[in-house]
C-alpha cells in the first residue's frame, strides 16, 4: 500500500504547539483489526487532557497521537474479522488508539457502522457527545418528565446535545453559560431557565427559581469553578455528575459536605460505559437516532485540516466555542 500516511504527534507534554504534523508508517492491521482510512476526526476535551498530561484514566508518554474519535472507511481487514467488510463506513471511540492521523488500525469489535443519513462531519462532531449524553441522561439516575436538572457549559458541544435531549425527555432544564451571546444560543435550544454564571451566582439563581428546593441532577463539565456551587444547587439526595474539567480539576473537599442533604457525586467516563461491545452498540442506536434527526441542532464551529489541530485546541481551551470542531486528514 503506497498511500501517504500522516499524524499529529505529541512530541512532549504541554500546550497546543507540542503537536507536530509528521509522516508515519502505514499501520498494518492484526488478525482482529481493520485499517481505517479516516475521513473526519472529532475534537474532544479529553484530547487536550492527554496532550497536556492532565491526570486521566490513561496517560501515554510522548511521542504519541492524541484523540479518541474518528470516522472513516474500512480499507483492509484482518483474517479473523467478521463484524465489518471492505468499504464500510465506520466510527469508533475510546478504542485504545490515537485518532489525529490519516490511517489507523482498530480492533473490529470497537467499530460501529455509520447510518447513511449521517454525514462524516456530523458523526465526527456529535457521536462522542451523543454517546456521553446517552449514559448521562439514561444510565446515571432515573429521570422522568418534569424532573429538574442543571446543565453547565450548555453552549458547548456536549452541553447543547444534553439540553436538547433533556427537553425531548420532558425535563425542566436549567442551563448556564459564560456570556450573553451563549445564553441566547442556549435559549434557542429550548432550555427553560438561563443563567450567565459569570455575572450571576448560579447557585443562588437556581435556589430562587426552585423556591429553595434545588434540582435532581447537575451535569457538571466545568470542574473547579462550578463544582461546589453545583452541590449547593441540589435537592436532598440529589446527584452531581462531574464528567469534565474545563476550568481545572475539582479541588479536594470534605466528604462531610454531602452529609446535610445526603448528596451523591460521581465522576464517570464514556470509556467505562462502552467497554462491553453490546452496550456500545445499544448506546449507538440511541445516539444515531438523535444525530440522524435533522431537527436536532448540532453546531460545528469549524472544520479544519488535520495539520491545524493546534488551532483547534487553542479555540477549545479559550472556552469561546459554541459547537464542535472537526479535523479533516
Amino acid at each position: 500500500m503506497n498511500q501517504a500516511c500522516y499524524a499529529m504527534m505529541v512530541t512532549k507534554l504541554g500546550g497546543p504547539e507540542v503537536m507536530q504534523y509528521a509522516a508515519m508508517a502505514m499501520p498494518i492491521p492484526k488478525s482482529n483489526e481493520v485499517l481505517v482510512a479516516q475521513t473526519a476526526i472529532g475534537v474532544n476535551f479529553v484530547d487536550i487532557y492527554l496532550r497536556a498530561g492532565q491526570s486521566h484514566a490513561h496517560n501515554p508518554e510522548p511521542p504519541f497521537i492524541t484523540g479518541v474519535h474518528a470516522v472513516g472507511i474500512v480499507q483492509a481487514i484482518g483474517s479473523d474479522v467478521s463484524e465489518v467488510k471492505m468499504g464500510d463506513r465506520v466510527t469508533y471511540t475510546n478504542a485504545g488508539v490515537g485518532t489525529y492521523c490519516s490511517h489507523v488500525a482498530v480492533a473490529s469489535d470497537r467499530l460501529v457502522l455509520v447510518p447513511s443519513n449521517i454525514s462524516d462531519e456530523r458523526c465526527a462532531a456529535g457521536f462522542v457527545r451523543a454517546m456521553t449524553a446517552q449514559y448521562l441522561l439514561k444510565q446515571m439516575r432515573p429521570l422522568i418528565a418534569g424532573d429538574k436538572v442543571l446543565i453547565h457549559a450548555a453552549a458547548g458541544g456536549t452541553g447543547q446535545v444534553l439540553v436538547q435531549w433533556a427537553k425531548r425527555l420532558g425535563l425542566e432544564v436549567f442551563a448556564t453559560a459564560g456570556s450573553d451571546e451563549k445564553i441566547a444560543f442556549v435559549k434557542s435550544l429550548g432550555a427553560d431557565h438561563l443563567i450567565n454564571y459569570r455575572t450571576h451566582d448560579f447557585a443562588a439563581e437556581v435556589k430562587k427559581i426552585t423556591q429553595g428546593k434545588g434540582v435532581k441532577v447537575v451535569f457538571e463539565s466545568v470542574g473547579k469553578d462550578t463544582f461546589m456551587g453545583s452541590l449547593d444547587c441540589l435537592e436532598p439526595k440529589g446527584l452531581a455528575i462531574n464528567f469534565g474539567t474545563a476550568s481545572g480539576q475539582v479541588e479536594n473537599f470534605a466528604l462531610q459536605t454531602l452529609h446535610a442533604k445526603s448528596l451523591w457525586i460521581c465522576r464517570p467516563t464514556l470509556r467505562t460505559y462502552i467497554a462491553d461491545k453490546n452496550d456500545m452498540q445499544a448506546m449507538a442506536i440511541d445516539a444515531f437516532e438523535i444525530l440522524g434527526d435533522p431537527s436536532f441542532r448540532l453546531d460545528i464551529e469549524a472544520v479544519l485540516p488535520l495539520k491545524e489541530a493546534a488551532k483547534a485546541h487553542t479555540m477549545i481551551e479559550g472556552r469561546g466555542t459554541k459547537g464542535a470542531i472537526v479535523l479533516i486528514p
